[in-house]
């Protein structure tokens, strides 16, 4: 049963839907219930392109939303290394591969998700390379860094599940890309399993915040059963471990 944190968490997302609606600030015909894909978001590739910790960055890991396809496409064009989750995490290898030496059609055709799903190998998390930059998508985030997805919760999933590998570390950058609009004022809440931002970048402005909050590794008490056994690399893990850990799988 969803908890108050979760009714607050709802209320703060449609408020951001109401407002990017209301401003014509974006694409989609109906933005309730997405990651909104907002007007302004090459602007916002650019200006996070044009920052210190994406030019030391190597390998990205980059949520397959809308909004971030101008991010996927500018590092694989710049030569960078990019992971992407299989939808649901659903395969026993949960992440597609986009390696810019390999790609077989454009750089932006191959940062778009569906022709990711057909053109990219996966892999599985122990094949994968330290994470330099992780870029989320955000519905609402606010100056300190804390950050809520749709509600689905695998981005939060995700970045638990690379921690915990080592290949997310204390050195990661975490960025998000957003209109102004989705920077809210005041808190939102947040749980021990919601992964924090370094930056948020808007097409006007990047801020930098400070200390957010990260997941220290897998939260199982988190995940019902169900859940567990629906993402094979969890399942797997689990057993690897004798369900000793916890592991974060509330909705972002």
């Amino acid at each position: 049963m969803p908890g108050e944190q979760d009714h607050a968490k709802q209320r703060v997302r449609r408020q951001v839907w109401d407002d990017l609606t209301s401003a014509g600030a974006v694409h989609d015909a109906s933005v309730h219930g997405r990651i909104p894909d907002f007007k302004g978001a090459e602007q916002a590739a650019v200006r996070l392109a044009s920052l210190p910790q994406w030019r030391a960055a190597r390998v990205v890991k980059a949520v397959p939303d809308k909004a971030q396809l101008p991010v996927r496409a500018r590092a694989l064009a710049e030569g960078r290394t990019v992971y992407m989750a299989v939808p649901k995490l659903a395969t026993p290898r949960p992440f597609y591969l986009l390696d810019p030496t390999r790609l077989s059609v454009p750089p932006v055709e191959a940062a778009a998700s569906r022709t990711a799903a057909a053109v990219a190998p996966t892999v599985e998390v122990d094949e994968m390379r330290p994470v330099d930059l992780v870029v989320l998508g955000s519905v609402a985030v606010n100056r300190e860094g804390v950050r809520i997805g749709k509600g689905a919760g695998y981005s939060d999933l995700e970045f638990a599940l690379l921690t915990e590998a080592g290949l997310i570390t204390g050195e990661t950058v975490v960025v998000t890309t957003v209109h102004a609009l989705q920077v809210v004022d005041g808190p939102i809440p947040a749980g021990d399993h919601d992964a924090g931002v370094d930056l948020i970048v808007t097409p006007d402005d990047v801020i930098s915040c400070s200390a957010p909050h990260r997941p220290a590794g897998l939260l199982w008490d988190r995940l019902p059963p169900e859940k567990i056994a629906a993402i094979p690399a969890l399942a797997a893990r689990r057993a690897t471990l004798g369900g000793a850990r916890e592991m974060p799988g509330l909705p972002d």
